[in-house]
């Protein structure tokens, strides 16, 4: 029986070393010989079956979404999070992930995810919070779900969407109006866009009128 190190164990399945800790820990995968100094060390059969073995037609699939490169970090560590729930509940699965805004649907991981669910392909979606599927048409994309078969599990029901998400999504629904009613290249357009912004960044301005005279 040839074992591997936890380190290659974990590289091969896509998690970190301490997320397989633990799993073990918590009896979820054990590894298949424990030295007498307490090293762990997985065989290639338990690798093939969680990665090959009664692999079903349909899989489960974890979608991982942030909105801006800036938040990379946030990514890695939201595709992390899902991975470990994902091995823990026993699942096959894959992962998408996407950068972009909760309103653009032409994101190239969600219209995988929808071409695969469209195909048959899929079973499950795991998400870590509702909005990482999209801010908007949720329940649209719920009932496309229902139609094909395909239950969303989301994993934390918190609401915790970042307050600067919620301003791109914002100056980017404007943008999209504006563009549609005044023309891409329009001055309203621009200025549109630019007053959006400001009061965005300086929200304690919005709707004030200014402070009275001091008396002379």
């Amino acid at each position: 029986m040839a074992l591997m190190k936890i380190g290659e164990f974990a590289k091969e399945l896509g998690v970190s070393v301490q997320q397989l800790r633990i799993l073990d820990k918590n009896g979820i995968l054990k590894p298949a010989v424990t030295s007498p100094k307490g090293t762990r060390y997985y065989s290639e059969d338990q690798l093939y079956q969680y990665k090959h073995q009664n692999r079903p037609t349909r899989i489960v699939v974890g979608y991982c979404r942030v909105s801006t490169n800036g938040q990379k970090n946030d990514l890695e560590t939201q595709i992390s999070n899902v991975k470990t729930y994902m091995l823990a509940k026993g699942y096959s699965f894959d992962v998408i992930s996407d950068i972009g805004s909760g309103i653009n649907y032409k994101k190239k991981g969600l219209q995988k995810l929808m071409k695969m669910i469209s195909s048959n392909e899929v079973d499950k979606v795991v998400v870590l919070y509702k909005d990482r599927l999209m801010r908007f048409g949720y329940d649209m994309f719920a009932y496309f779900c229902e139609l094909n078969d395909v239950e969303i599990e989301i994993i934390d029901h918190t609401e915790r969407t970042e307050e600067q998400e919620l301003t791109e999504d914002l100056i980017q629904i404007v943008t999209d109006f504006a563009n549609r009613l005044y023309g891409k290249q329009s001055k309203k357009t621009k200025k549109l866009i630019a007053e959006v912004s400001q009061k965005e960044a300086d929200p304690d301005d919005y709707g004030e009128e200014d402070p009275p005279a001091a008396n002379t």
